[in-house]
């Protein structure tokens, strides 16, 4: 061959060819980011709009609809959902993969700038941000100090710590949790403001008037000019109370006459606790498509840099750290590729028992995984699992040409012929079969690495890693190997016989009796070969046993979209009635926590209640719990669950879960997702509901939970509009003035001495906001005049409006311009999530909803269901590319399919390593099925290519197939053998979390066994079958054409007429 030629010939150019691809990959290696997987998750884009004090119905109609109707015809949208929460709406675009967010942003910013009158004019302005709100935080920081208030730390936190963060690139926003921000409270009394007869719109208008610095201009003199500036900001917040009002007859009524200034704190609708003790906490969300592991670091030096700045007795302490995860995977995965590579190369000295020779074999290795960082990098990839497992299962993959090619120029030399001949020859004659196994392989990564979906995003990394780093090591084999061979003399190689035996040191006598003990075996292996081509019909029944076997066993291994794994730590959510106060909240999470602490493999926990995004409303919050590292503990995750699942029934009001493992595509998913949709809210409640109890009855669901929390307890106002009429007041008027009294209203910002600005809020005292009879006694003011004082009269709430209790929901959510609520959930330990959806949509199937109603999966059952679909046109399009492949190569139309009916019998390996070792069909076990598709063609090309040799020379069927299972026997096992035991390490599930990425390794040991165990005898068979069927059509066309033409003798020959054996 052409490259094997030039490299013996030119051994230095060969070296430098090796050299500059190990220093391409060095180089690209360090310039590699590092993530867990490919970034396979949706560009998301969230636009956020507060509207102060309005209800979840007001929101969604007034301002959520508005903003969804107008983003619905964005292009490259996927799906369009909003949530609409009290004076809060969430409007969620997710794109479709691929979609950049940095260019879709401006256009989502038009659109909403383009309906912004249609808004309500007191809303506040629209933020279009790139990342959603209520994803899970990479990272959560506790701050706490023994002396000082929270309410400082709070200051500390906002002002300093979170716009530090968030001024790193990749960081989308920083939550903070459990804090009491400083807040100016003016406390109004109403008795008052009804004998002065003033408002609570002319207290804040007050207050905005006179907490002003303005600019007035500037004078001139001479050369010199000064600037004019009225000072008129309030320095000290208890001088709020000397804000005039109005001056009534010359006399000023001052803000304190009407209610008291407050130097307080704002109303606490979060809280956060370490343990037992309350904290203030800091959680960092990182921006759709930026790098955690890179965003993770930032944060982490920005913390220690602040450390030392803040006072002593301020701590930050790093609870929850989503890179560190990634780093133990990505090491617990470079770990197994180390040894993987020793196990390989240990292989290989056993089957050719000389260190030269493994060596030479062995310098494929660190070559081809070197160079593929180069790969890498010029792709834009990122060193992950996927890129890591990729390298990891290949390297069995990766030195199979190398052994075969090395293997081959032994044997050549041990007929006698010198090293440079040999190695030219022994390359020469296998290369073509070394090619169609390298093209076979890199054409199942084609169409794998070019699906679509997520997977598509998950597999294409993978499958460009593998396909680049197995056509760098066919490079390595047809250049170093033959030319290390050519020059490097190797007595150990050639000298086997009983004289090796007693110079030999103790690990080659080992070799030496491996190799003896394979021979005796190999020499029995012709025989049953022969005994496989006379029954040949029997050897074909039993391969298609096998293969029905494969597929019984795989219809019970069930479906789910990734494989469960102890991750260490897990989150407990739980509800309360609706309503309830923070402090109620938070004694039911300390309940809760007090009964986690008891695992005795609990390592700590943390409490949050509320906080940013509305990612924890307050009817409840989130427990983490972080155990103890695995080989600290004697049970795993699953088990620890299932203990602690019926213990969270007994703490009474609440309704709490475990949350779903961390999933590939980030946060804490549920993998049981149902969306109910329709048109009627009350309706579409009730039909929840039913979905929601015919979920909880079905085998392997864990604790299915509705996103509908429930109505919430209020206050109706009715305004009677006669009365209110009659009395000079409107709709507006009122709510102009119970707004501020309840909600509070924002009159202007103060400034304090260190710069922070705090709100300055007109509010109602608490003690005269409790119950009904307060709000019916709010005196509120019209246009009437008091005949008797000459002021614009004010006039109990009771006498224009009717107050009643009721209930309202408290969030709406809306997917794809509909109403919806969402229905998920865990399955149980052990249980498949296929099988559950499967059972879940029997059980809504058998619902009977009325016309306009729907149900939907989403999340990973929507995923499973594109991956069957993705991964079925892969192996089809994938089956199709070997069989051109071979077909060319061969110059056969039927020799190929000899060839791949290696794939079929490698399904009931596939099928009972699963089925052995508890695992299901998953992404991991599917990418190592479809892995296998290019492995398991190998053997069967080296063999057939080895007959059509054999039969080329003059040699008759039997004899060639024999010949050549003979001498290709050894090779194939050895392949076999460096692949299975390369794959080792992985399937032994080394460190936390390598359970999730065994099962691929399962799947191509397993397969690898029986495929190549099958391949040794069925393929010759069913090629003695092909062959004869070659004949007999032949002989037909020859007798209707009245001649027979000769196959041509340089090509190799498919049908041989003269064979009058079955064979």
């Amino acid at each position: 061959m052409f490259l094997s030629d030039v490299s013996i010939k030119r051994p230095v150019f060969a070296t430098m060819l090796m050299v500059a691809l190990v220093v391409l990959g060095g180089v690209s290696f360090f310039r590699l980011a590092v993530d867990e997987y490919p970034d396979v998750t949706y560009p998301v884009i969230v636009a956020q709009t507060a509207y102060p004090g309005a209800s979840p119905e007001v929101v969604e109609r007034e301002v959520s609809k508005p903003i969804e109707e107008a983003l619905n015809t964005t292009e490259g949208l996927k799906e369009i959902t909003s949530t609409s929460t009290e004076g809060n709406s969430s409007v969620r675009l997710q794109f479709e993969l691929g979609v950049d967010v940095m260019k879709m942003q401006p256009e989502v910013q038009g659109k909403v700038a383009r309906i912004r009158r249609q808004l309500p004019r007191d809303i506040e302005e629209p933020v279009i941000i790139r990342f959603d709100p209520n994803d899970r935080p990479i990272m959560s920081i506790v701050m706490q100090s023994d002396t000082r208030p929270m309410r400082e730390l709070t200051d500390l936190a906002e002002e300093v710590i979170g716009k530090r963060i968030e001024s790193i690139p990749g960081v989308g926003g920083v939550n903070v949790v459990g804090g009491s921000a400083r807040e100016i409270r003016v406390e109004l009394d109403p008795d008052a403001l009804r004998a002065y007869g003033i408002s609570p719109a002319q207290v804040v208008a007050a207050l905005q008037r006179e907490n002003q610095e303005v600019p007035a201009g500037r004078i001139q003199r001479g050369d010199t000019e000064r600037l004019v500036r009225i000072t008129g900001r309030v320095t000290d917040p208890l001088a709020f109370g000397d804000v005039t009002v109005v001056v009534r007859n010359g006399a000023p009524i001052r803000v304190r006459d009407v209610g008291q200034v407050v130097d307080g704190t704002a109303e606490k609708r979060s809280a956060s606790l370490m343990g037992a003790d309350p904290a203030l906490s800091l959680e960092v969300l990182k921006i759709t498509g930026s790098n955690t592991v890179e965003v993770a670091d930032q944060v982490r030096e920005v913390i220690d840099e602040l450390q030392e700045q803040l006072p002593q007795d301020i701590a930050l302490t790093i609870i929850r750290d989503d890179s560190s995860k990634i780093r133990e995977a990505l090491f617990d995965v470079e770990l197994t590729l180390v040894l993987g590579a020793i196990l390989t190369v240990m292989i290989i000295y056993l089957f050719l028992g000389s260190w030269r020779s493994t060596v030479i074999t062995g310098l494929t290795l660190p070559v081809a995984i070197i160079s593929s960082f180069f790969a890498m990098w010029m792709f834009g990839f990122t060193l992950n699992t996927m890129t890591l497992l990729a390298l990891s299962l290949a390297i069995g993959l990766l030195i199979d040409d190398a052994i075969v090619v090395r293997e081959n120029i032994v044997r050549h030399v041990a007929m006698g012929k010198d090293h440079y001949l040999a190695a030219k020859e022994g390359t020469d004659e296998i290369g073509l079969a070394v090619f169609a196994t390298t093209l076979a392989v890199i054409a199942v990564f084609i169409p794998v690495a070019f699906m679509g979906g997520m997977i598509g995003k998950i597999f294409y990394q993978f499958g460009v890693t593998v396909a680049f780093a197995v056509a760098v090591s066919l490079f390595v084999s047809f250049t170093l190997d033959p030319m290390l061979s050519s020059i490097w003399h190797d007595p150990e190689a050639e000298n086997h016989g009983p004289q090796a035996w007693a110079t030999a040191g103790p690990v080659r006598k080992v070799a030496l009796a491996f190799d003896r003990w394979f021979e005796n075996v190999a020499d029995k292996y012709p025989p049953l070969l022969r005994w496989s081509i006379q029954h040949r019909w029997t050897v074909l029944g039993g391969a298609v046993a096998s293969v029905v076997v494969a597929f019984v066993i795989a219809g019970r291994l069930g479906f789910t979209f990734m494989p469960d794994y102890d991750a260490g730590e897990f989150n407990v959510s739980y509800r309360v009635t609706p309503g309830s106060r923070v402090e109620y909240i938070v004694g039911k999470g300390q309940a809760l926590d007090s009964l986690v602490k008891r695992i005795p493999e609990v390592d700590f926990t943390y409490l949050t209640i509320g906080g940013g995004g509305g990612r924890g409303n307050t009817t409840g919050g989130q427990l983490f719990v972080k155990l103890k590292p695995s080989h600290d503990r004697a049970r795993s995750m699953a088990e620890i669950q299932n203990e602690l699942r019926p213990q969270l029934r007994l703490v009474s009001g609440t309704r709490a879960s475990i949350d779903g493992t961390r999933s590939i595509f980030g946060g804490y998913r549920q993998p049981i997702d149902v969306k109910v949709q329709g048109p009627e809210p009350a309706r579409l409640k009730l039909i929840a509901a039913q979905v929601l109890e015919a979920m909880r009855a079905v085998p392997g669901m864990g604790e299915p939970n509705s996103s509908d929390a429930g109505d919430i307890p209020q206050l109706d106002v009715k305004v009677d509009r006669q009365q209110a009429w009659a009395a000079g007041l409107g709709v507006g008027s009122i709510a102009a003035t119970l707004q501020p009294l309840f909600s509070g209203a924002r009159a202007t910002l103060w400034q304090d001495e260190q710069g922070y600005t705090h709100d300055v809020r007109v509010v109602y005292p608490d003690s005269l906001r409790t119950s009904a009879e307060d709000v019916a006694n709010i005196p509120v003011t019209g246009t009437a005049v008091d005949p008797r004082t000459g002021l614009v009269a004010a006039i109990p709430l009771a006498q224009v409006a009717d107050v009643r209790a009721g209930v309202g929901p408290q969030q709406i959510e809306r997917r794809m311009l509909e109403r919806q609520i969402s229905i998920s959930g865990s399955t149980t330990p052990g249980a498949a999530v296929g099988d559950v959806a499967a059972r879940v949509r029997a059980a809504l199937d058998s619902l009977v909803l009325p016309a306009g109603y729907r149900t939907e999966f989403g999340g990973d059952v929507q995923n499973l269901n594109e991956t069957k679909g993705y991964v079925l046109e892969a192996i089809v399009l994938a089956i199709v590319f070997i069989y051109l492949i071979l077909a060319s190569l061969f110059g056969s139309f039927l020799q190929p399919l000899a060839i791949m009916l290696s794939l079929p019998l490698s399904l009931l390996g596939v099928a009972l390593a699963l089925w052995m070792t508890g695992g299901t069909l998953n992404v991991m076990s599917m990418i190592g099925i479809i892995m296998l598709m290019g492995l398991v063609t190998k053997n069967g090309i080296l063999l057939i290519d080895f007959v059509n040799q054999a039969r080329s020379e003059g040699k008759d069927r039997l004899t060639a197939i024999l010949e050549a299972g003979r001498i290709r026997l050894r090779p194939i096992i050895m392949t076999t053998a460096a692949m299975i035991f390369g794959m080792i390490p992985l399937a032994m599930a080394i460190g936390e979390g390598a359970e999730q990425r065994s099962p691929m390794a399962h799947a191509v040991i397993g397969g690898l066994i029986t495929s190549t165990l099958l391949t040794l005898f069925v393929v010759p068979a069913v090629y003695t079958l092909l062959d004869d069927m070659a004949a007999w059509a032949t002989r037909r066309r020859g007798q209707a054409h009245d001649t027979v033409e000769p196959p041509a003798a340089d090509l190799p020959v498919l049908a041989d007429v003269r064979a009058g054996n079955p064979a």
